[in-house]
């Protein structure tokens, strides 16, 4: 299974990711390691990211899907997603960590010794395009405690008929 935790900035990707490989038994990869050192200078500054910067750091993603496994990415867009499925070979499937600005804001300030700023969140919202029909994505509200948030996620694979579906997580593995 090919899973992309996708959303803005501060939605939880890394420790979604962390606690889903651990329910689903599949190596997790964190996109932020993918970005050249460029990106992330540009970030830090609080400048938006633009498609041409994007689109090697998107490929990179894709490949790390090659096998099974877990990557944790912005994937914004459908053009987005259509190139990191096409680079690991079709078969990914998307879960928006969907969250309210106020939730994610909140969990931004919080965070220490990311390179994303709370400034760039707008900008973020703006670009997101949640996933449609034709794609195959699943949509959780990250707005709940994480052992339920993987639950969620576990369950809706299920019905999607990738994971065993209904398996609660226990909490002492997340």
């Amino acid at each position: 299974m090919k899973i992309v935790l996708m959303g803005v900035a501060g939605s939880g990707k890394s420790s979604v990711g962390a606690a889903l490989s651990a329910a689903l038994a599949l190596p997790y990869r964190d996109g932020d390691d993918l970005h050249p050192a460029e990106n992330i200078a540009k970030m830090r500054r609080g400048e938006a990211l633009t498609d041409a910067d994007r689109w090697p750091w998107l490929a990179l993603v894709g490949q790390a899907l090659g096998g099974p496994g877990i990557v944790g990415c912005s994937a914004l867009k459908q053009s987005y997603r259509a190139l990191i499925d096409a680079q690991a070979g079709g078969g990914v499937v998307f879960v928006l960590l969907s969250g309210s600005r106020a939730v994610i804001e909140a969990r931004m300030a919080a965070r220490v010794g990311h390179f994303m700023p709370s400034s760039l969140l707008d900008s973020q919202f703006a670009t997101l395009e949640v996933p449609g029909v034709g794609e195959r994505a699943v949509i959780v509200d990250i707005d709940q405690p994480l052992v339920d948030v993987v639950a969620e996620i576990v369950f809706k694979l299920g019905a999607l008929g990738l994971a065993a579906g209904g398996s609660r997580p226990d909490p002492e593995d997340i």
